[in-house]
């Protein structure tokens, strides 16, 4: 077809934007009305979508390609089938029979159904997981899933959640509105996030008041960007609290855009979570029509299956419709952001503590922690316990106790092992290692960190081993690409960690050049799980 124009998909691609803009940042909100619509992109869409955009094809392209939830095709070829079953294969849902499952699966295909294995989707509680359509099948097996095939249920549901009604009601939004009608202070309110020592909680950690503080002094306009991308394998603490009660993250997102003196709000969601994708659009549309005081813009953007995007700078490249690749710094977001403009970047479940802080004070929340640290986390936990799922519990609290007093011991059978204690990119600890506490910069000094608080138990009948390879090839397949020392490196490891026996001195080499030279955390923390299991699991490589 080359660029001859084709005026059907030129008007087809026009019907479904609508009176929709047509501006850069809008390209994977309009690349994603196509896929929905058509479940795949051919060269006619992105001819004319870029006609229709004014922007170059090769852009389109790009964008398009790479991102996982898009499936471009070229002419000629085969569209793929309308219905899609994802079914997860990283750790936790490997370690539950994801691969037992795929292989079912593709042993009885359907040829009006494609079978595809993909990383983590967020709901690691209920391993293993299939996603069919955009409906999640929990502890899924191939009856659930022949079922859910048969009977349509192919569409995600809106959770039951606090409504703003509901919200309102319970004094929800009162803390905002008497921000803005001047009975806080700004000062006050950052002043007050400072003493509380709350720190980001997407992985990073960055203390929260001297974040905002940062962009007070920043030259105006401001922007917001929240991220709920959340595609570390094992965590899933932000869709727990965004299922239940989104509001009280709004409302924290909305404090900030006045404490700082932001222009507008962009909330970025992970495109697995289609049910709070709906959630949130329901719930903003009520926040708008009967608001409490005077809102900003507050735009909700789509990912479309990147888990670079869950790092600050590639976010904000996808929200403005390009790739999402980390930028270099310096610039730091806060000083040139999003739209080149200074930019708060906060994680979902660090607005969810806003209100909380505001009311109760610092001292209700520092009034918690063991071992001598301070505050709450909310822990992923999965794995081989008998109760996984999202517990808030005082920080330090070290895994032996997060397993007896929460998750109601190990699984009959199992004997505890080791555990990731953040997720893939946090490394391995073994039972030894059990009475470490758990919080930001206490597992640093044994070759780990906690990031996000994304728990997996692994217990006497799994492999560390196994797990790390898992996690190499998880990051293997979601580098960006950008920089060698992750494209190459990460690939490199993979194949080394197939061979019966690790060369460990070149796993080591390899490992070193990677966090030292790699742009962004994913090539920088990937050597982290295969370093543990030859430090820790030595009786593995015997």
């Amino acid at each position: 077809m080359g660029r001859i124009m084709d005026q059907k998909a030129l008007a087809d691609v026009r019907g479904l934007l609508g009176n929709e803009p047509r501006s850069r940042d809008m390209l994977i909100e309009h690349l994603h009305k196509i896929q929905d619509h058509y479940h795949h992109i051919s060269n006619r869409h992105i001819l004319a979508l870029s006609m229709e955009m004014n922007l170059p094809m090769t852009e389109v392209y790009e964008t398009a390609t790479f991102y996982h939830h898009f499936d471009v095709i070229k002419e000629r070829e085969i569209p793929p089938p309308a219905l899609t079953v994802r079914v997860c294969d990283s750790l936790t849902c490997e370690m539950f029979g994801a691969r037992q499952l795929i292989e079912k699966l593709n042993s009885n295909k359907n040829a009006e159904v494609r079978i595809q294995p993909v990383p983590c989707v967020g709901r690691c509680h209920a391993a293993p997981v299939a996603v069919v359509g955009t409906n999640p099948v929990e502890n899924a097996d191939m009856g659930k899933i022949t079922a859910a095939i048969s009977n349509k249920k192919i569409e995600a549901e809106i959770p039951s959640c606090i409504t703003y009604k509901q919200y309102r009601k319970n004094a929800g939004y009162q803390i905002l509105a008497d921000c803005v009608h001047g009975k806080h202070a700004r000062e006050d309110i950052i002043k007050l996030l400072e003493d509380s020592n709350l720190r980001g909680l997407g992985g990073a950690g960055f203390p929260t008041g001297k974040k905002w503080r940062v962009l007070r002094e920043q030259p105006k306009p401001r922007l917001i960007a929240i991220n709920i991308d959340e595609g570390e394998p094992g965590t899933f603490k932000d869709r727990y609290y965004l299922e239940r009660d989104p509001h009280r993250f709004i409302e924290g997102t909305l404090i900030a855009h006045w404490a700082i003196e932001a222009d507008a709000v962009y909330i970025y969601l992970r495109d697995e979570y289609a049910g709070c994708r709906k959630l949130l659009e329901q719930e903003l549309a009520a926040l708008k029509r009967d608001p409490p005081c005077a809102l900003p813009p507050i735009y909700l953007r789509r990912g479309a299956g990147a888990y670079i995007c869950g790092e600050e700078s590639a976010m904000i490249e996808s929200i403005e419709g390009k790739r999402g690749m980390p930028r270099l710094r310096p610039p730091y977001v806060a000083q040139v952001g999003l739209f080149g403009r200074p930019t708060l970047e906060q994680n979902m479940e660090t607005m969810h503590w806003v209100r909380d802080l505001i009311e109760k004070g610092t001292e209700w929340f520092t009034s918690h922690g063991r071992h001598g640290r301070k505050g709450l986390r909310s822990f992923s936990v999965s794995g081989r316990v008998q109760k996984p799922g999202v517990y808030l519990a005082p920080a330090g609290i070290t895994m032996l106790e997060l397993i007896d007093e929460y998750c109601g011991g190990m699984l009959s059978g199992h004997k505890f092992y080791g555990y990731f204690p953040g997720g893939a990119s946090g490394g391995i600890l073994p039972a030894e290692l059990g009475n470490v506490p758990l919080d930001f910069d206490t597992l640093q000094p044994y070759g780990c960190f906690i990031g996000s608080a994304a728990i997996i138990v692994l217990s006497n009948k799994d492999s560390a081993r196994a797990m790390a390879l898992n996690a190499m090839r998880f990051f293997e397949d979601e580098s960006c690409g950008q920089c060698t020392p992750c494209r190459v490196g990460t690939a490199k490891a993979v194949k080394l960690m197939e061979q019966n026996e690790w060369d460990q001195s070149l796993l080591e080499e390899l490992s070193q050049a990677m966090a030292d030279a790699s742009i962004c955390g994913l090539g920088q923390a990937a050597p982290n799980p295969l370093r543990c299991a030859i430090k820790y699991f030595p009786g593995e490589f015997e």
